[in-house]
């Protein structure tokens, strides 16, 4: 396929650059190509580049990421990275800090590590289960996890590890109500989800809300 087959044009609808180490991770030999070189080569080659699609305009992702910008950290652990919904946002907004990205799915983690592998130095994947990290307290400034703690048997257990392995801030988003998701088995309003950081550790817990979500920033 010749230069002249890559007809992408990037109309800011896309992460390209992410998308593009992606596409590099995945293929390789094509570090002489654009990101829209590498974004057109890789739809070529049948990659499911959908994933980047911009997502920062959600109200949820935009909140915390104004929160971070607020609390300026140089490393994030993102608990439940899954296909990227924050992720690419965070990966595009903070490009120099450490993100260490997990998930429990080997497959999701294989497809976020193409990231890395295509070039973006900045980001970690580790497949852990949220509820057991085996990381050391107090090694990441802040820690994430949106969308995730709705979904999971035991709450507790990963708030408490969040807490645990979190320098400064967790920061948490679940449902604001019943939704017809089948994998949310935990509903929280304000006084539970503060209940829960309350019990995990933390010293302060911020309830905000947004758009059918409830965000918890947690001082720790």
């Amino acid at each position: 396929m010749a230069k002249d087959d890559f007809n992408f044009k990037d109309d800011g609808r896309y992460y390209t650059e992410l998308a593009a180490a992606f596409v590099r991770g995945k293929i390789g030999g094509t570090i002489d190509l654009s990101p829209e070189e590498l974004f057109a080569l890789g739809k070529a080659h049948g990659l499911r580049l959908h994933k980047f699609k911009q997502q920062a305009e959600l109200p949820r992702v935009r909140k915390v990421l104004g929160v971070l910008q607020g609390i300026a950290p140089t490393s994030i652990l993102d608990i439940g990275s899954g296909r990227g919904t924050f992720l690419w946002p965070l990966l595009n907004s903070f490009p120099q800090i450490l993100v260490i990205a997990t998930d429990r799915d080997r497959t999701r983690i294989v497809e976020i590590d193409a990231v890395r592998r295509g070039g973006r130095e900045n980001l970690i994947t580790l497949q852990i289960d949220a509820g057991a990290i085996s990381l050391a307290d107090d090694c990441v400034d802040v820690v994430t996890a949106l969308e995730v703690i709705e979904h999971l048997a035991q709450p507790q257990r990963a708030a408490a590890e969040a807490v645990r392995i979190a320098r400064n801030f967790v920061i948490a988003s679940v449902p604001s109500k019943e939704d017809d998701n089948p994998e949310h088995i935990q509903l929280f309003n304000r006084d539970s989800f503060e209940a829960l950081w309350m019990r995990a550790g933390a010293r302060g817990v911020n309830i905000q809300y947004v758009l059918n979500h409830i965000i918890a920033v947690v001082k720790v």
